[in-house]
């Protein structure tokens, strides 16, 4: 379970998390994030927090998302903060208001926070971050399209404003049966070739060569991850 709280410069944040940080929450979403403070102030919070109710130090996560021009330009000391945080999500309806965009259905004008987001999160070694929502309810296929492109620019998930756009994000970002089993081959054959001395090998017509390699067992890895814990459910 994760809470999404009031913004850290806001008079109700504090209140917020002294009501929701309880032994059974997972972690807290921290809206508006602009500056390297306000997360080590929130992680500072929270700390106190955990060990008020004997929760494990760090045991709550934090998730802040970056929904504005000065959040988006502060990005690198942002995630450098040192805090508990392994993840950053991003929020398109905020930052296109904040910077006067119009938030189209094909949007391309996020291209550039997207891209940003994702490569800063890479170069400070945290896990790939989570797309904004997708508000229009009723264009499940705006939804999907959005989903998609998340994908390709590469974040590990999007976040979800109503119950029946789970199905679609899930479905999106879970790899198929196909490309799951393509990744399985493509790991065993490298191996056998690079015992073999070969670097760079051709399965089923395509080359294979590390980035290639790397990429499926990056896959299988988030795989295992996935069923382990469908079996702990």
């Amino acid at each position: 379970m994760y809470v999404r709280v009031n913004a850290a410069d806001t008079e109700f944040c504090c209140g917020d998390l002294m009501a929701v940080v309880r032994p059974g929450l997972d972690g807290i979403i921290l809206p508006k994030v602009e500056t390297p403070a306000m997360l080590t102030t929130i992680d500072w919070v929270l700390l106190q927090l955990e060990r008020q109710f004997d929760l494990q130090e760090g045991a709550v996560d934090l998730i802040p998302i970056i929904e504005t021009a000065r959040g988006l330009t502060y990005l690198d000391a942002i995630l450098a903060s040192g805090t508990r945080v392994k993840r950053v999500a991003f929020g398109a309806g905020d930052f296109t208001l904040d910077v006067n965009m119009q938030w189209q259905r094909e949007e391309a004008e996020l291209s550039y926070a997207r891209a940003r987001i994702v490569t800063a999160s890479r170069a400070a070694g945290l896990e790939a971050p989570l797309d904004t929502v997708w508000v229009d309810l009723q264009d499940a296929g705006g939804l999907e399209a959005s989903a998609r492109a998340a994908l390709a620019y590469g974040f590990q998930g999007k976040m979800c404003i109503h119950p029946n756009q789970v199905v679609t994000v899930n479905r999106v970002f879970m790899s198929s049966g196909e490309e799951i089993a393509f990744a399985e081959r493509v790991v065993a054959a490298f191996a056998k070739a690079e015992a073999e001395g070969v670097a760079s090998i051709q399965l089923d017509g395509k080359f294979i060569d590390y980035p290639i390699v790397y990429r499926a067992q990056r896959l299988l890895e988030k795989i295992a991850v996935i069923r382990a814990r469908e079996r702990r459910i």
